[in-house]
């Protein structure tokens, strides 16, 4: 079989995760349109991530974020985003790098993705999987680019209180509402 040097499973995850960044780059200049809403989960483990010690403890792999009508001064940089969310009523300051996103999910139009472990070629061929990570010695800072920095830079409707059925620490699945499918990328990976 042909190598893959060119590493497209790794092309296509940094392609998905700049959808990510504008998507959520957008929604923090203008607001989100319409019915859109986000569910993001991400490993709470991986470098960068910044969470206050109650959550952490409450969520120790892997956590669910909703973003529609209970966040504020959504942050989104080059390498990661921040915002501000109520857990229990609870006012957090959460920081997230985009490689420690795991899926992403906007139930009113039934579109999301699921990011895969991309395991490397010495990797595969010891027959060991690894997680891709930032580097460690890179700290995953938060940079903001032209974004608002105030919290009423947001609509009041967006600042609002926490909406009671916002689930947490759940992944996004397309089944909410049919005809959604979750894109998956190992379905266009060649199988060994």
């Amino acid at each position: 079989m042909a190598t893959d040097h060119i590493r497209y499973d790794i092309l296509a995850q940094a392609a998905l995760r700049g959808v990510v960044r504008t998507v959520l780059a957008d929604a923090a200049k203008k607001g989100l349109p319409g019915d859109h809403h986000f569910k993001i989960t991400f490993t709470t483990t991986a470098p960068g991530v910044r969470l206050s010690d109650r959550m952490r403890a409450q969520y120790p792999q892997e956590m669910t974020i909703v973003l529609q009508h209970q966040f504020w001064d959504l942050l989104v940089g080059e390498e990661g985003f921040e915002v501000g969310l109520s857990f229990g009523g609870v006012p957090e300051r959460v920081a997230v790098p985009f490689e420690a996103v795991t899926a992403f999910f906007d139930p009113s139009v039934q579109f999301g993705f699921q990011f895969e472990t991309i395991e490397s070629e010495a990797e595969a061929a010891d027959g060991a999987t690894a997680t891709k990570t930032a580097d460690p010695a890179t700290p995953a800072a938060i940079r903001p680019s032209a974004v608002p920095t105030k919290a009423d830079a947001l609509p009041p409707s967006r600042a609002a209180s926490p909406a009671p059925d916002a689930p947490l620490a759940q992944p996004p699945t397309g089944a909410e509402g049919g005809g959604g499918e979750v894109v998956r990328l190992d379905r266009f990976r060649k199988k060994t």
